[in-house]
């Protein structure tokens, strides 16, 4: 299989995540350490639900159910 390479630059410009850490623009790392974590990356949630923090798969789904999933495109 070949690999890919990461676009960071190009990630971090689509990423809402208002947190800085080390794994912004990385997003195979994002995702692993919120899975990890039984949480989503920022990048699942609209802006105003990602700045509060809370990432968990029970907000997500309180939000899709509230707002449906056209912010995600």
């Amino acid at each position: 299989m070949a690999s890919k390479t990461c676009s960071v630059d190009n990630n971090k410009n689509k990423c809402n995540c208002t947190f800085s850490c080390g794994k912004k623009g990385i997003c195979c790392e994002c995702i692993h350490y919120h899975r990890s974590n039984g949480e989503l990356p920022g990048c699942y949630f609209p802006n105003d639900a990602e700045k509060s923090g809370n990432r968990s798969i029970s907000n997500f789904i309180s939000i899709v159910q509230q707002k449906g999933t056209s912010y995600l495109k």
